[in-house]
């Protein structure tokens, strides 16, 4: 693993410090650079929590990934700048799922003069990272909160438009083993959501674009506009167009992508 192609994969140009002009840079560039995205687990390929794998697929493969190999290279590479980073485990609704949600996202803190709170692992979250502090703040016109819910509990709260409204967190290290046994449920659980169907999610500078099962989607600050995708070659294409994503073995799930959303939302539902 080489930092230097992990910054030339970002785009990153400049001399890394362990600064906050930096962590800004730094996880901006990777949200504009390399997507989220769950194919390998619709794919049915193998994977783990590890940085070596996150790096390999994310660097070396210039794929993208879901948020135990997005903010685990991420993570990875501010401690190699000389941040000092905490693993976190975090609870994507934790509320209606309970204790089966512990460890289902992977959250970093990073200490500067104040923590901060770095996740580029949460889809359509944060483009840039935010104080860990009680309270609304805005960030590329996008609104979010942080709450404190109790003694241990924090609860990151999504802008308006987002996917998943919210996640909870608390401020102790994660334990990898917790995390790789959550993260292989959710690779291969029917019960899972990134077994349902492709979730593909990128920043650009003016908002997002993202694919969740064959629905295209555009989100800008206030608007939100989507359509339908109509083949196979169409998917595949978007995903190497507006994603950077050269995945053509998708195009053999298309029928069953079809298939799951005509059953969650009727034929032609968008």
């Amino acid at each position: 693993m080489d930092l230097d192609a992990y910054l030339a994969r970002i785009g990153y140009a400049g001399t890394p410090r362990t600064d906050l002009e930096t962590l800004r840079a730094v996880h901006r560039a990777h949200l504009l650079a390399i997507p989220y995205e769950n194919l390998d687990v619709q794919l049915r390929r193998p994977g783990d929590v590890s940085v070596q794998h996150a790096f390999d697929k994310l660097v070396t493969q210039r794929r993208g990934g879901w948020c135990y190999e997005m903010n685990g290279l991420l993570g990875w590479a501010l401690a190699e700048i000389g941040f000092k980073v905490t693993r976190m485990a975090g609870a994507v609704g934790r509320t209606e799922r309970g204790e089966i949600s512990h460890g289902n996202h992977l959250v970093l803190r990073v200490d500067l003069d104040r923590p901060y709170i770095a996740d580029v692992g949460f889809g359509d979250g944060v483009l840039e990272p935010v104080a860990l502090a009680v309270g609304p703040m805005t960030v590329a016109e996008y609104d979010f909160r942080l709450e404190k819910l109790d003694a241990d509990w924090w609860r990151f709260h999504n802008h308006a438009l987002g996917g998943a409204p919210y996640f909870d967190f608390t401020e102790a290290a994660a334990s990898d083993t917790t995390l790789n046994t959550t993260c292989q449920w959710l690779r291969t659980s029917p019960d899972s959501i990134f077994t349902q169907f492709p979730i593909v999610q990128r920043h650009t500078p003016d908002g997002l674009v993202i694919i969740l099962g064959r629905t295209l989607r555009r989100v800008r600050p206030g608007e939100r506009t989507q359509a339908l995708i109509e083949s196979a070659d169409a998917f595949v294409d978007i995903l190497a167009r507006e994603f950077g994503l050269d995945v053509p073995e998708m195009a053999a799930l298309w029928p069953a992508i079809c298939a799951k959303h005509e059953d969650l939302f009727g034929e032609k539902a968008n």
